[in-house]
């Protein structure tokens, strides 16, 4: 059964569509702006006036699906930048969505961290998390969002609630039809280094383990990701992807929701390393990877390597 090309390709379980895969995108204040993140090669930091021209590129090559996040704001302690009209991820959403419109879904990342400036996800009272204050900003920046043109928002900081309250929020501006995808099961993990770097997000004080989930839980995950689909969430997604495949997998069996995992910046990276010593063959571990995800459940690949599987025909 495995002696002919053709007869694995008709017998495959797992297929990886390009149709799966989102492609996260840096955006920041300024103009002329095209900065590669040191620790995430080939990933860059762009000014809306250098993200539209890029984008033409990638959409000819059939890249279609991205979600936004911002950099480079103003941080305070009220995060106020977060729910501007005129915050550097709306004003690219909107000029976005002005030239492209519909060739393109644009999600949005929904979360504090990159606007407070202790750089925690939620408002801190000395340094607790505040839960419910931070729930209310999160919905007016998922409401900003939605008026500014988003597809579907995000919501990133694992606050208990926010997926409710965006829901309402949404609903009673006349976005009922907007979905939330949310980041249902997010572990505060190690993982996410590099991230910290293209966003400039890293906490000022101790660290997120009071609000994300601790690694060693796995039931937990499924009761956080049912209150979310409860609360009124359209997707649901496991963060990081791969230390979490059983998550994902048990996951998909309780729920009938579409499941999103995030291929996160450290396994982006600890595959760009290994592949630019020559150790690994880059295509492939990328390939087993995104089979890996969708075979454990995920229905969307959010993956940093998004640019170059599809521009590279690797599926």
């Amino acid at each position: 059964m495995r002696m002919n090309s053709l007869l694995r390709e008709s017998i495959a379980e797992t297929i990886v569509k390009r149709e799966m895969l989102v492609f996260p995108v840096f955006v920041v204040k300024g103009s002329g702006i095209r900065r590669e993140i040191p620790s995430m090669p080939g990933i860059f930091q762009f000014s809306p006036d250098v993200l539209i021209p890029e984008m033409q590129s990638w959409i000819d090559l059939g890249i279609t699906r991205f979600l936004l996040f911002g950099a480079g704001e103003e941080k305070t302690l009220n995060a106020h930048r977060a729910c501007s009209a005129d915050s550097i991820v709306n004003i690219a959403v909107q000029r976005i969505k002005n030239i492209y419109g519909t060739k393109v879904f644009i999600i949005t990342d929904v979360c504090l961290c990159a606007y407070t400036s202790h750089g925690h996800c939620g408002m801190v009272d000395g340094e607790m998390i505040v839960n419910d204050t931070s729930v209310e900003l999160l919905a007016n920046m998922a409401l900003s969002h939605a008026k500014a043109g988003a597809d579907m928002v995000a919501p990133s900081d694992m606050m208990d609630g926010r997926i409710g309250k965006i829901r309402e929020a949404l609903d009673g501006e006349g976005f009922s039809d907007l979905p939330i995808m949310s980041y249902s099961v997010k572990y505060a993990s190690a993982y996410y280094g590099p991230f910290r770097d293209a966003a400039d997000s890293a906490p000022g004080f101790g660290d997120r383990r009071t609000y994300q989930m601790d690694p060693r839980n796995g039931r937990e995950a499924l009761r956080e990701a049912l209150l979310d689909e409860k609360e009124g969430a359209d997707i649901l997604m496991v963060k990081p992807a791969l230390a979490y495949l059983d998550v994902l997998s048990q996951l998909r069996k309780v729920t009938n929701l579409p499941l999103a995992c995030y291929n996160v910046s450290a396994e982006y990276s600890m595959v760009k390393a290994g592949a630019m010593k020559g150790w690994i063959d880059e295509e492939r571990i990328v390939m087993e990877n995104f089979t890996a995800f969708a075979r454990a459940g995920a229905d969307i690949i959010i993956s940093y390597h998004s640019l170059e599987a599809i521009k590279n025909h690797w599926l």
